[in-house]
């Protein structure tokens, strides 16, 4: 599969680029997609909900009434959960959400989200570049050229391009990426993936 490549204002530089097919031809796996998409938002849990029970509420033991004779049912402490101000029953402790996924599934997973996006044909190839200094402008003329302002977009760059960066930093729905950062749950959560010629070739 060829694609054109465009230059920063959007247009067509003459040159095509040949998407591997090891990474852009393969036969999806909704499975492993899975796994590392539920990975990915696992780990970004903190897990330090808590809520204290009957044990850990503060307040007296005394027994509040006799045991007989009331009427209604027995109770021996006010930190009982059926009580106003009383314990949680099997109330939420902080754990840790995380789990294994072995590299080869993800790696998988990433091909065939890879794979989804170029048949869908939401795959852009730019060169490479870099602002000079942050303009915010700059990259939504980007967008705007592309036909994907407003749109939730990824861009892709080999190296670390800090005014690129802070360029899109402001810019709602849209993020700038380092290429060994990018994950399944990245690309498609997205609804195009911009990436730089030099990430393409890294590929191959």
């Amino acid at each position: 599969m060829k694609l054109d490549v465009l230059n920063q204002q959007g247009q067509a530089t003459g040159r095509q680029i040949d998407l591997p097919e090891a990474f852009f031809g393969v036969e999806p796996n909704d499975h492993v997609i899975y796994l590392a998409v539920k990975q990915f938002l696992a780990n970004q849990r903190q897990g330090t909900h808590k809520a204290k029970e009957r044990g850990e509420i503060k307040g007296s033991t005394k027994k509040i009434k006799r045991q007989k004779g009331t009427g209604t049912a027995r109770a021996g402490s006010l930190k009982n959960p059926l009580f106003r101000g009383g314990g949680r029953v099997f109330g939420p402790k902080p754990r840790d959400y995380s789990f294994k996924v072995n590299k080869k599934t993800k790696t998988v997973a990433r091909n065939s989200a890879l794979s989804i996006k170029a048949r869908d044909e939401r795959i852009i190839i730019i060169e490479d570049f870099d602002y000079d200094t942050p303009k915010t402008k700059d990259f939504i003329s980007l967008l705007r050229t592309l036909e994907l302002e407003g749109k939730k977009v990824v861009l892709v760059t080999g190296e670390e391009k800090r005014n690129l960066y802070l360029s899109a930093r402001n810019v709602p729905q849209s993020s700038v990426v380092l290429a060994s950062g990018l994950n399944t749950y990245n690309i498609l959560n997205n609804h195009t993936l911009i990436l730089s010629e030099s990430v393409v070739a890294g590929l191959k």
